[in-house]
């Protein structure tokens, strides 16, 4: 076994003073030495840390020694260490933002059909069935279970605005649909309920569930997972790797993120290394030529050796 666990957990419950818990679990979380992000609100608790073996053992049993969160799974990730640079806890209006207002889904009211993993697996290969990434295109664009429709979208609250826009090639079909842990189907799911879809039915614990189901084993996923720490992504498929992941400057099989150099753009791509190196870090000549372009920062670039590769790059477009 290794150190330390990293642990991917939410509960939808009542939590009646979000501020003053965030406050009161932060102190916990600090007294164990645990990093890591935790949102809380209204309607429960949405976190994944890191910590020692002993340190993430005894939160657990914090957390289920309260009867809100007694019955709480944790989806547990060995690790070598940490797995953040820092402690969050903060409260938040939602768990995961659709920003639905007075339309808002409470899961314990309306949620889609649980499938374990194997169900899922068997479900997913019925020609009437139509299987809905629920996470961001970027998430997708690492991994995804084979077949499954990738919304354009970059944002979880973009999801319902382009279900209504392309709902006829859903309709008439049993939907699946999936995510992380589990968190945004819970909504996702009773969302497309009530708007009418009536086979609806998502995976239970999420691709990281699914992942470890030894009936499953992972298959028919391929790519990786991405994960919101310092991993950025994980295998899931134990039986065979299928690369999807295109290098977003050749096309070139790639799982590699990186974020762009210039801080006031950010954009994730899938990058090899040297392509970065190649491309000063920026996703366009704008944000290679940033005045602040972290890449160079970070590189100690000279003038001299910046307008060197932007003048390769130039004589490549032109040839």
């Amino acid at each position: 076994m290794r150190e330390y666990q990293i642990l991917l957990y939410y509960q939808y419950v009542t939590i009646e003073d979000p501020e003053t818990f965030a406050k009161e679990h932060k102190a916990l979380c600090d007294s164990l030495g645990l990093k890591g992000r935790i949102l809380v609100a209204t309607e429960g608790i949405n976190g994944t840390c890191s910590g020692p073996v002993a340190a993430t053992t005894a939160y657990i049993e914090a957390m289920q020694a309260d009867p809100r969160f007694s019955n709480m799974p944790f989806k547990i990730d060995e690790a070598d260490g940490h797995a953040f640079k820092k402690l969050k806890v903060k409260p938040r209006a939602e768990l995961v933002t659709l920003r639905l207002g007075v339309e808002d889904i409470d899961p314990h009211q309306v949620t889609g059909n649980y499938l374990n993993p194997k169900s899922f697996y068997e479900a997913m290969q019925d020609e009437d069935t139509v299987v809905i990434d629920a996470r961001n295109d970027y998430e997708f664009d690492l991994g995804h279970f084979r077949g499954a429709v990738r919304p354009d979208i970059r944002n979880f609250r973009e999801l319902p605005q382009w279900i209504d826009e392309h709902k006829e090639k859903f309709e008439g079909k049993r939907v699946l649909t999936y995510c992380t842990g589990g968190i945004r189907c819970e909504k996702f799911s009773g969302w497309l309920i009530e708007k009418g879809f009536e086979d609806v039915h998502q995976l239970h614990g999420g691709i990281a569930t699914y992942a470890k189901d030894p009936s499953t084993k992972g298959q028919l996923w391929d790519g990786k997972m991405y994960v919101f720490d310092e991993r950025i992504s994980v295998p899931i498929n134990q039986v065979e790797h299928v690369i999807v992941g295109k290098d977003y400057f050749d096309g070139s099989p790639c799982e590699r993120y990186v974020n762009c150099g210039n801080p006031e753009c950010n954009k994730q791509i899938l990058a090899s290394e040297e392509n970065e190196h190649k491309y000063l870090g920026g996703c366009t000549d704008k944000c290679r030529t940033h005045p602040r372009n972290r890449y160079i920062e970070a590189h100690n670039l000279t003038l001299e050796e910046v307008n060197r590769r932007l003048a390769a790059l130039e004589a490549e477009a032109l040839s």
